[in-house]
């Protein structure tokens, strides 16, 4: 699975979406009541420690360039993970899952404001048949604080990616990431501090193969978008919902109803239908070099 084609990139976004998928199952398995600021600091500091072997990759002539944006993305960041460690600790696994896909429909109408770009018609299709999902899935009647953090997850992943846009462009992405995890850790330690728990073994576990399984989806979008364009692949993203559905099935015996599945189909499909508009459009890779990517997309 090198990436080098359209084939292995699209299974590498499959792989790497079922161990972002598990990275979820191991916050899901979190006891009740378990302190998420000490879960949330630990977690930074073992991305931290997963990623120094890969310090070389730093830009040491430009390594703190930026680093206003990359201290408010951080915080933004924290703030995401804290709302997602609520979310998949009362909502069932495809729920959350699916209400996180929220976050490139907002993107695209935080776009709209902070950039001035012009939605296509099928954008605004997407846009309203999205949240329009979202609604649907939850139902005003069972909206909750798990409903509403699973949101503000959503929208914390979506004003970061539309932030990596303001990012120093000599940065690669292990350096954006780097930096993120390193501006993160004071706050996330002071919360955690703040939070006063008790020591808990369990949730190193957990903090430990929620990092790993979601640096190990990091690598594989990096290896599937650095030889492929993106819009001929971005639609395999959306297999995370199947592997939602399936783990959230057979492992915690969440069944999905007809309105889960209703409300999916209107988030997923638009977005579908707009990578496959893009990828018709697009021309033939040799004859564009322009599009290839500099950085692949984070997850976080």
């Amino acid at each position: 699975m090198s990436g080098k084609t359209v084939n292995s990139a699209i299974l590498l976004l499959v792989v790497g979406n079922a161990m972002a998928l598990i990275s979820d199952v191991f916050i899901k398995l979190l006891e009740p009541g378990a302190p998420i600021f000490q879960f949330a600091f630990l977690r930074c500091v073992i991305t931290l420690l997963l990623l120094l072997p890969l310090a070389g990759q730093l830009n040491r002539k430009a390594l703190f360039a930026g680093v206003g944006i990359h201290t408010l993305r951080a915080h933004i960041h924290l703030a995401g993970i804290l709302c997602m460690v609520v979310a998949l600790g009362h909502l069932p696994l495809a729920t959350a899952n699916a209400i996180f896909y929220a976050a490139p429909i907002l993107v695209m109408v935080l776009s709209v404001f902070i950039f001035r770009e012009q939605l296509t018609p099928l954008s605004v299709f997407a846009v309203f048949s999205g949240f329009t999902g979202i609604v649907v899935i939850l139902r005003p009647m069972e909206f909750n604080w798990a409903a509403v953090a699973a949101l503000a997850s959503a929208f914390a992943l979506a004003i970061n990616a539309v932030m990596v846009r303001r990012l120093p462009t000599q940065q690669s992405t292990v350096h954006k990431l780097f930096l993120n995890y390193v501006l993160i850790l004071p706050a996330a330690g002071a919360l955690a501090w703040w939070e006063d728990a008790s020591w808990d073994s369990t949730i190193l576990i957990s903090a430990l193969g929620s990092a790993l399984f979601i640096l190990g989806y990091n690598i594989t979008v990096l290896l599937a978008y650095r030889q492929v364009d993106a819009n001929q692949v971005t639609s395999a993203e959306y297999t995370g919902l199947i592997w939602a559905v399936g783990i959230g099935w057979i492992w915690f015996g969440e069944v999905p109803d007809l309105y889960f599945l209703a409300g999916s189909i209107m988030i997923v499909v638009p977005l579908i239908m707009i990578g496959l508009k893009h990828r018709r459009r697009a021309p033939a890779r040799g004859f564009n070099p322009t599009t290839q990517r500099r950085d692949a997309p984070i997850s976080t």
